[in-house]
């Protein structure tokens, strides 16, 4: 994968949130959920001699970096769509660079549990919908469908830890999540918290 035209942008959201009334609602939202829930589930590897309340950490950690892994592509494809214009480029390649931050942690954290991370596969392996991505909407719409899967996929995550210092940890990138999410949605212009809940 590509990542060197992607660079760290201090630009804000001003920029295209201002444009809300170009963006009109279309299926690539769920779209997006759908990619996020239904790729990326490859089986973890485990070391020999592991307990059994790490190893199923370890492959909670390993679900949640193919996720990430997917995110990272995701973010790849529609940056280089040529659909999205510079100041949101920049925020897609600034959310692209946080997942790229959670997989390195997680991927990190596996090996130091005993495990062997799950390896990132190829945009083209994921069979994201990209034909069905025709403007920039239809890239925001499939992002904050990912961001949401995301988001609820921590969620259910959570709980199932052993090693409790897992959840913080966990919850911290949940969070991360959730604000791409909400901020995707309110440069779509939609409301950005759409529930009291997520899930």
């Amino acid at each position: 994968m590509n990542n060197s035209k992607f660079k760290e942008s201090g630009q804000n959201l001003n920029a295209f949130t201002s444009r809300r009334d170009f963006f009109a609602k279309t299926g690539m939202f769920s779209l997006g959920v759908l990619a996020f829930t239904t790729l990326g589930h490859s089986s973890p590897v485990l070391a020999n001699n592991i307990s059994t309340s790490t190893s199923d950490d370890i492959i909670i950690l390993n679900s949640a970096l193919a996720h990430e892994y997917q995110a990272i592509a995701a973010y790849q494809a529609g940056a280089e769509s040529g659909l999205l214009q510079k100041a949101v480029l920049d925020v897609a390649v600034k959310f692209q660079s946080h997942h790229i931050a959670h997989a390195n942690v997680l991927a990190s954290t596996i090996e130091k549990l005993g495990g062997v991370p799950v390896k990132a596969k190829t945009i083209a392996e994921y069979e994201f919908p990209l034909s069905k991505l025709k403007s920039q909407a239809d890239v925001l719409h499939f992002a904050a469908g990912l961001e949401q899967s995301a988001a609820s996929a921590y969620l259910v995550a959570l709980p199932k830890f052993y090693n409790k210092d897992l959840i913080s940890a966990a919850g911290s990138i949940l969070g991360d999540e959730t604000m791409h999410w909400a901020i995707l949605l309110n440069a779509l212009g939609e409301d950005p918290v759409p529930n009291a809940f997520i899930g």
